[in-house]
């Protein structure tokens, strides 16, 4: 009998071994070499409140602003108008307290089929195009993507990401920006702030399913397992950077949805950019883009190739400036 199960554990071990030869392999060959930091011509300008095309400027330059808000906008059209009514409440109030205080708020359009992109120039036309921008993507990128290119697209000395449904009030900002001051002196003018909802995980797990509970526990060890070990809640979709972090590791980025903040850490990580985690106030919102099953599957094979991809060389930190 010993013999036998002996003789089932090798085989076993065997087999595993060989799947994950096969999986490392098809990570290798599949990967992307390079990020994609491509643009399409009708992506390098904006529409201005008058209807104008005016050329984007670029991460590689000095900044303009103290603050750029990158907001992520895919079908978004009935929930954007809420988020933007509170940024921009609480973004002109901030300017009036403190007239030295500038910033803009860049919604990208991810290649919408709704009137995402009407209702931003709505808010493009009310306070002006300086701080107001609506960079259309031609096709979906996915999250990360819409994000990569409004950074790319971005003026401040600090870019703020803050999804479109609001769920994150906005004036935990200054939270966050706490966060990123405590962190001083930042190597090469590099840090990071990320929102957590991670004090909030045990009320949450009271209101899933117990399937729902497994895969979310499923994708946080994959997480710590296999790429960022600090930070408890790395899917937060308000996160700042300065601007030096923001342009080392959004141009080596290669994940365009989902596990992109993932990817993103892993590289400031691997950069040894000084990171924050910072709680902050988060309520569900209806209509999210996140089917459960799908998603963290695609999540979770996405984590394994980032590990994988990076372990093989396939991709490196090598950052280049954007097209």
């Amino acid at each position: 009998m010993e013999p036998l199960l002996g003789d089932a554990v090798a085989a076993l071990a065997a087999l595993a071994a060989a799947a994950l030869s096969l999986i490392t392999i098809v990570a290798h060959i599949t990967a992307t070499k390079m990020p994609n930091l491509h643009r399409h011509e009708e992506e390098k300008f904006f529409v201005n409140a008058d209807g104008k095309k005016e050329s984007i400027p670029s991460i590689h330059d000095p900044p303009t602003k103290e603050l750029s808000v990158v907001v992520p906008s895919y079908n978004e059209e009935d929930r954007l108008a809420l988020m933007m009514d509170e940024a921009l409440d609480y973004l002109e109030k901030r300017q009036k307290r403190d007239p030295a205080f500038t910033y803009e708020v860049i919604v990208v359009d991810d290649g919408s089929k709704d009137q995402t992109a009407k209702v931003a120039m709505k808010y493009c036309k009310k306070y002006g195009s300086d701080k107001v921008r609506v960079l259309t993507l031609v096709k979906n990128r996915g999250k990360g993507g819409a994000v990569k290119m409004g950074v790319f697209s971005s003026r401040g000395g600090k870019i703020l990401m803050a999804d479109a449904d609001g769920a994150t009030k906005f004036s935990d900002i200054e939270k966050v920006e706490e966060g990123l001051r405590n962190l001083q002196p930042w190597p090469r003018q590099m840090a990071i702030a990320c929102g957590s909802r991670a004090h909030l995980e045990q009320d949450s797990i009271t209101q899933r399913s117990y399937f729902r509970t497994l895969l979310m526990y499923g994708f946080h060890f994959l997480v710590w397992f296999l790429c960022v070990k600090e930070i408890r809640d790395t899917q937060c979709g308000f996160k700042l950077l300065t601007r030096e972090a923001a342009s080392q590791t959004f141009s080596a980025l290669h994940i365009e949805r989902w596990a992109f903040d993932v990817e993103l850490l892993y590289i400031a990580q691997c950069l040894k950019i000084p990171i924050a985690e910072v709680a902050v106030n988060w309520t569900e919102i209806d209509g999210s883009k996140l089917v459960p099953v799908w998603s963290w599957l695609q999540m979770g094979r996405d984590l394994l190739f980032i590990r994988l991809r990076y372990l093989t060389g396939a991709w490196r930190l090598e950052t280049s400036k954007s097209n």
